[in-house]
């Protein structure tokens, strides 16, 4: 699957011109080579509530002209166009899967989509996160989240749903059933849990969230409303060091892979384990931490750890999140490493106003680890995924990802593949490797808001219970 960024919707919805150089640049060129590419997401969640409309006019003449431009270039049958939905294109007006229906103010457009990608056999996709509804919401039944049975399932009809992927799911279906598309396919696009944070993510919840999920797809069972196999990709292979926090700490941490390639928990995908990248070459075992003689009280500590945390990575600093137990200096150092991590252990990096000391004393604590700069080679070194591959030039970007490359094997699930992509395909693809051998694309790393369509998926409030009502966030 390769993504197509929101920004670029206005411009290829005017100009098809535009599209058929992107399709020749981007597509075909690497089809030639050999590539696999089954999908191309056009735009990443454009019709959110939060974005009050930016991408309504030109999203599906986008669509429609890169689908378009696919036919010119002889790949029509071959690769499908599908638009990463967000799940508060439909809401359930009932709080149950059959309610499910389009939301009114867009109600035609996505007619007019789904029909499009209908006639062109394309899957409609959404993007699920049980997660976010419980991030959102502190009165979210946690079992119903996950996929191990639930106390309170959903009685809907002689449907009975115990895990919200499916009640989401089928709102979606019986979405598409009310307006005359019975049989139009449907992929989940993005579904993961993160591990840190946030105090509902880690490594515990993320394996009982992700093996579930993955034994949930494997099985075949599919869901009430569409019995069989579910196509889904599991966001995300590895933690994001520099994607936008704005709507939580947690979104930098949904790998189901630490920054350099770790495991963060066991799982297993079929019958292959998840085994860690190799041959991972890292920095001097050395950190910066906050000088033993200064005092935390310090007037110029506060605007220190602001640079510091600003510049890099401090997410996993919180309530309830892995570093949430360090007292103050703790964090004032945690805050110093990750800057001086980050700025490949430069000297000058460890300052802060004479705040700083570099030492070789690993000052990690219980599940409070203090990272080290991966080395990749010569001089190229960066901590994590988007450090890797942003920001670089081609010939940069190549050298990193081929050292990392280097360090998986077949036994990974194809993770070579799927590194590039950031997301790992659960389709039914067989073969050793074969989850995600045939996927290639981008990152869809804008951060997403809703998750579940409004209602659907929870009963009615009972006395003094809360009704399931994920809200929106601000973009």
């Amino acid at each position: 699957m390769l993504g197509l960024q929101n920004d670029m919707l206005p411009r290829l919805a005017a100009d098809m011109d535009a599209a058929v150089k992107w399709v020749s640049h981007n597509i075909s060129s690497y089809v030639n080579a050999g590539v696999n590419i089954s999908y191309v997401a056009v735009g990443n969640e454009p019709f959110l509530e939060s974005l009050n409309g930016t991408y309504l006019q030109s999203t599906f003449p986008a669509l429609q002209n890169v689908q378009g431009a696919l036919v010119k270039a002889g790949l029509g049958s071959q690769i499908k166009v599908t638009i990463p939905l967000n799940a508060d294109v439909y809401q359930s007006a009932t709080g149950k899967p059959s309610g499910g229906n389009f939301r009114p103010d867009i109600k035609a457009l996505m007619l007019s989509i789904v029909e499009f990608l209908d006639d062109n056999a394309s899957p409609v996709t959404v993007n699920t996160y049980p997660f976010i509804s419980l991030h959102d919401d502190p009165n979210f039944p946690i079992d119903y989240a996950f996929f191990d049975g639930s106390s309170s399932p959903i009685i809907d009809g002689s449907a009975i749903y115990t895990n919200a992927l499916d009640a989401n799911h089928d709102t979606l279906v019986w979405a598409l059933k009310k307006n005359g598309f019975h049989n139009t396919s449907i992929i989940v696009g993005e579904i993961g849990w993160p591990t840190d944070g946030d105090m509902n993510a880690n490594a515990e919840y993320a394996k009982r969230f992700n093996q579930g999920l993955v034994n949930h797809i494997l099985s075949g069972r599919g869901t009430p409303m569409r019995p069989g196999f579910m196509e889904a990709y599991l966001f995300s292979l590895i933690d994001e060091d520099e994607k936008s926090i704005s709507w939580g700490n947690f979104e930098r941490h949904w790998g189901i892979f630490t920054f350099d390639g770790q495991i963060k928990y066991p799982m297993k995908i079929g019958n292959s384990d998840l085994v860690p990248a190799k041959g991972v070459g890292y920095l001097e075992k050395r950190w910066c931490v906050l000088k033993p003689s200064a005092s935390v009280e310090d007037p110029n500590v506060a605007s220190s750890v602001s640079y510091a945390c600003g510049n890099a990575d401090c997410t996993s600093l919180g309530y309830r999140t892995s570093c949430g137990n360090l007292d103050a200096r703790g964090n004032i150092s945690y805050a110093f490493n990750s800057y001086y991590q980050e700025n490949d252990q430069d000297t000058r990096a460890c300052g802060f106003s004479d705040l700083g000391a570099t030492t070789d004393q690993d000052p990690s604590m219980e599940t409070c680890k203090f990272p080290i700069m991966i080395q990749i080679s010569g001089n190229q070194k960066k901590r994590g995924f988007s450090s890797l591959f942003a920001g670089a030039g081609n010939a940069e970007r190549s050298a990193r990802r081929t050292a990392v490359e280097r360090s998986l094997t077949g036994s990974e699930v194809a993770l070579v593949n799927c590194w590039r992509l950031g997301l790992l395909t659960l389709r039914r693809l067989g073969g050793p490797g074969g989850a995600c051998r045939d996927v290639l694309g981008t990152v869809l790393t804008k951060p997403r808001a809703l998750k579940h369509p409004k209602g659907a998926g929870r009963q009615p409030a009972e006395p003094g219970r809360r009704a399931w009502r994920p809200r929106n966030r601000p973009s």
